[in-house]
């Protein structure tokens, strides 16, 4: 076989391997297999600079405040980090949450969850003072894959999750990093 010939079907593999990625991500992205766990995480994204929550993130809460709502969980992490606009976005997505009904006690702030990693690291250090044993993750669908193979990963396996219906046209981009990003934390 020429060297062309292995380049040739090197390529189409690895073009194989993407989509099939891609679309195993969009399908179990969008699936919410109705669970009930003992906590939500949600993940954080950006705040806007007046301080309001943006489009996506508060698409987020909602998803989280239905979890609630409908009984599915019983508290709820608010996980993110110090944006570029200067504020702590785990103090503003509790906030929300309070600001729609959810008592305080309820809500977690992790402000220490500046990505993925530390916000599933920091869950799992909470796991002994908050007596969980089951956690749906709220985030948007092209990152649920990796973040609940991020909490197996870390011996965590009672993981589900669930995702806003909302999509923007960043999501392609989204898609394409989270390929990465998924076999690079993988890997680590």
């Amino acid at each position: 076989m020429t060297y062309k010939k292995i380049l040739k079907l090197l390529s189409i593999f690895l073009f194989l391997w993407f989509c099939i990625h891609i679309i195993y991500t969009i399908i179990d992205g969008n699936k919410d297999e109705g669970k009930s766990a003992d906590i939500a995480v949600i993940l954080g994204t950006t705040v806007n600079t007046d301080g309001t929550l943006s489009e996506r993130l508060e698409k987020r809460m909602k998803c989280g405040l239905k979890l609630y709502k409908d009984r599915r969980i019983k508290k709820i992490i608010v996980s993110g980090g110090l944006g570029k606009e200067g504020f702590l976005e785990g103090d503003k997505m509790k906030e929300y949450l309070i600001g729609k009904g959810i008592p305080d006690s309820l809500v977690i702030v992790d402000n220490k969850g500046n990505n993925t990693t530390a916000s599933v690291a920091n869950t799992i250090l909470m796991k002994d003072s908050l007596h969980y044993n089951s956690i749906i993750v709220v985030s948007q669908y092209f990152h649920v894959t990796r973040t609940k193979m991020l909490f197996r990963k870390e011996g965590f396996e009672n993981v589900s999750s669930v995702s806003p219906d909302y999509s923007e046209y960043r999501d392609f981009y989204s898609l394409f990093r989270e390929f990465f990003a998924y076999y690079y934390d993988r890997l680590k």
